[in-house]
């Protein structure tokens, strides 16, 4: 699904928790839990939650993938200007590792930090060992940098089942898949990745893009003003399934 660039690898009802997906790997099979699920799972009050309540609110959450990158800061700036939140699904390694600073001005300006694993390495393929040391490494990382640790993750191309999630729940994890990809990793221009974004979205969308690539932060300002003005709300992911909280184990997609 990715093309790799440096350090990267290969690169409404609570019924409708129980939504049967088909992994990217194939006839994989796993099940997935919608945000409107998660939401209609607890009922507290708004206000124990924040400022938006996605109940009401017609949300989207914004994420990207396998940052930071130098295109980091400029993507930050944007974010700030706009007054937008965003989820950042981080890479452990020639990421995380080597922009600290960036890691930090994440958590700082109120992004939500998770898990895109170490290494980029298809959980699928690899052994029980492995994947844990996926998990673990970049979740020391950013604990260690932000004094939080990650509750949510991103399987590397989207590629998980039921054994992934098992292993991700003893690590306290959450997988977040999405609804929304401009495929932006195939290097299109930028008006194309915002086409492709706002084409897609709807209420509850969770929109894949990737910090890493020069053509996609670009199109982040064309993004957020198109959706504003069509009545959308940017959250975080863990904003978007409030008042209900993200399951270790389980999967979330729109």
């Amino acid at each position: 699904m990715m093309k790799i660039r440096k350090g990267f690898r290969a690169v409404a009802a609570v019924a409708a928790a129980g939504a049967l997906s088909l992994g990217l790997s194939g006839c994989t099979k796993y099940d997935t839990s919608k945000p409107s699920a998660a939401r209609a799972a607890d009922t507290g009050p708004a206000a124990a939650f924040g400022t938006v309540d996605c109940r009401r609110a017609k949300c989207v959450a914004l994420t990207f993938d396998a940052g930071p990158s130098e295109n980091s800061p400029r993507l930050l700036d944007i974010l700030k200007d706009k007054k937008v939140p965003a989820t950042f699904f981080l890479l452990g390694k020639n990421h995380i590792a080597e922009h600290p600073d960036l890691v930090k001005r994440m958590a700082r300006e109120g992004h939500e930090l998770a898990s895109h694993t170490w290494d980029h390495k298809i959980l699928t393929d690899i052994d029980d060992n492995a994947i844990h040391d996926e998990f673990q490494r970049t979740d020391d990382a950013v604990e260690k940098l932000t004094g939080k640790r990650p509750t949510l993750m991103r399987p590397p191309q989207g590629r998980t089942n039921d054994h992934v999630s098992e292993l991700a729940k003893k690590e306290g994890l959450a997988q977040v898949l999405w609804d929304v990809t401009t495929k932006d990793y195939t290097l299109p221009p930028s008006k194309t990745i915002t086409e492709r974004a706002v084409q897609q979205t709807h209420r509850d969308s969770i929109i894949l893009l990737h910090d890493i690539y020069k053509n996609t932060v670009p199109a982040v300002p064309a993004i957020i003003d198109q959706l504003k003005a069509k009545g959308y709300v940017f959250v975080t992911v863990p904003q978007l399934l409030a008042p209900g909280t993200a399951e270790p184990g389980k999967i979330y997609k729109p």
